[in-house]
């Protein structure tokens, strides 16, 4: 390996700074050296083994994978108009069901998708059912030909 400060070809080169640059410098030049820095300690074995298997467990998880009911569309009118058929103010179901008075008018108005506990309560409170199963069911799809009155799909664009 070449001496980067005097260009001798020298197999013993170590790292040092001279006039603030970091040089792989000969023995015969490192008097002009201000100090070899030191390089950063190599992490143990075990260390590096577990810096790989925390790469390994950062991988996503498909959340709704196993995922079985889903809101219905319509949730915050049928709690509402189930609430008015009970008789109750707003005030009075939260207080059932251990919510707040404002958590259940944005839970009407649909500015609050409730939480599973949430919708538990209402359902058991109203008598009434806001999850349906989830449809697995793949859409129908039609072979499209140029010259059809089949729809076309965002691939028949790409491929004209």
């Amino acid at each position: 390996m070449p001496c980067e400060l005097c260009g001798r070809e020298v197999k013993g080169c170590k790292l040092a700074i001279v006039d603030g640059a970091k040089l792989s410098v000969c023995p015969d030049c490192i008097k002009f050296a201000e100090g070899a820095p030191e390089e950063p300690p190599r992490p143990p074995a075990p260390v590096q083994r577990f810096l790989v298997q925390r790469t390994r467990q950062t991988q996503p998880k498909d959340i709704y994978k196993d995922m079985q009911q889903d809101l219905i569309t319509d949730w915050n009118h049928k709690v509402e108009d189930a609430r008015k058929r009970k008789g109750l103010t707003r005030q009075e179901l939260g207080f059932r069901i251990g919510e707040r008075t404002v958590t259940i008018a944005k839970i009407e108005n649909g500015d609050l998708r409730p939480s599973d506990q949430v919708i538990a309560k209402l359902e058991k409170e109203l008598s009434i059912k806001l999850l349906e199963p989830i449809s697995t069911e793949k859409p129908a799809t039609t072979p499209t030909t140029p010259g059809t009155t089949a729809s076309y799909t965002l691939g028949d664009f790409i491929k004209k």
